[in-house]
């Protein structure tokens, strides 16, 4: 009969199996900081004067003063006081504004593939090209306010409703003057 070499197992050490789990996780978070550094770039929000408050939320309705512009400075578009319902808003306006607090001042650099991608936008009133394809884009924000899209939808049926009876007070365009009330 032959004999079979024996090789003799020894117990592993206190701590080597701890040490083994935690050299894992580390090769595991630093692959993860590396696939993260090399995706595409975010939204980025700087604060030019703090607001308070909450945060909008993303069904929210946005009620701001902003100037979008290319990276060269070139204005494409701005508003006062314009209602932005967030649902409706290109990925990286929405992912910025939910950064943003009521009164406060902001600068969002919006990396291209949150905004257009390689779309090209036209201006509506020239039909010339406003937004080159592939553009990243910078927006001063200023946050007045904002409110639910049901909140900002009553609003705006009251408005309507309010301007209907002035209008029937005025009397209708082309049609005579109401008679002056005694």
């Amino acid at each position: 009969m032959t004999e079979i070499t024996r090789v003799p197992l020894h117990p592993i050490a206190k701590g080597s199996l701890t040490k083994l789990w935690l050299g894992i996780i580390a090769v595991i978070l630093i692959g993860a900081g590396i696939a993260y550094a090399t995706m595409p770039g975010g939204v980025e929000v700087e604060t030019v004067q703090a607001g308070t408050g909450p945060n909008p939320a993303t069904s929210d309705v946005v009620l701001v003063n902003y100037t979008g512009k290319l990276k060269d400075g070139t204005v494409f578009d701005e508003g006062q006081q314009t209602p932005l319902p967030l649902e409706g808003m290109i990925p990286g306006f929405k992912e910025g504004a939910l950064k943003m607090q009521k009164g406060g001042k902001y600068v969002m650099t919006i990396p291209s593939e949150k905004a257009y991608g390689a779309e090209a936008k036209l201006n509506p009133q020239t039909g010339e090209e406003a937004i080159p394809a592939n553009s990243d884009l910078v927006f001063d924000v200023e946050l007045i306010d904002f409110m639910s899209l049901e909140d900002f939808q009553a609003r705006m049926a009251q408005m309507q409703q309010m301007m209907e009876m002035q209008q029937q007070q005025q009397g209708a365009p082309g049609a005579p003057p109401a008679p002056p009330q005694q």
